[in-house]
């Protein structure tokens, strides 16, 4: 598995409590949650990436 890095978030605490709930009804973890939706964005942009690169 990779190494993972902590840091400090500052979030609003309206979005941190829709998130919770999200991660809830997905049975992840708030920080999985945040993991997950960064890395689906991600994926999405390199996607955008190469589409615009051909």
């Amino acid at each position: 598995m990779a190494e993972k890095k902590a840091f400090i978030l500052r979030i609003n605490p309206e979005i941190l409590k829709e998130i919770e709930t999200w991660a809830a009804d997905e049975f992840r973890s708030t920080n999985g949650q945040i993991e997950y939706l960064l890395q689906q964005i991600l994926n999405e942009r390199r996607k955008a990436r190469k589409k615009k690169d051909s």
